[in-house]
């Protein structure tokens, strides 16, 4: 890290833990997820707030504001990219049971064609 972005960085203070624990639980609820989300996206101890500060905190003392925010974006880029996987399985795995039984839908019709020749 830059020794004179230390010099400049404002030391870590209750008043700044505060505002990142506001900013953090806001931030989840707007992406929809929990802090045992962000839990587990930090690697840190508890799905308490206080242990997911510490990990920013540790952040923080390595680079600033810059490095969370970093760490932040680095969180959501990969919350994205697992639902847009998930989205392409789900889509996928749609494909494969039309590919399974391709006249499935046909077959229901022929059943029902023939109950009603019957009655």
């Amino acid at each position: 890290m830059d020794p004179t972005l230390t010099e400049k960085m404002p030391k870590w203070s209750e008043q700044l833990e505060d505002e990142l624990t506001l900013l953090l639980k806001d931030w989840l609820k707007a992406q929809g997820r929990t802090q045992a989300d962000l839990r587990k996206s930090l690697n840190a101890d508890s799905t308490r707030m206080p242990a997911l500060v510490d990990v920013l905190k540790h952040e923080y003392i390595q680079g600033g504001l810059p490095k969370i925010a970093s760490c932040l974006c680095a969180i959501e880029r990969q919350w994205a990219d697992k639902i847009e996987h998930e989205a392409v399985q789900l889509d996928h795995n749609d494909l494969l049971k039309q590919s399974i039984d391709p006249f499935g839908q046909l077959d229901l019709l022929l059943e029902e064609i023939r109950e009603d020749c019957e009655n």
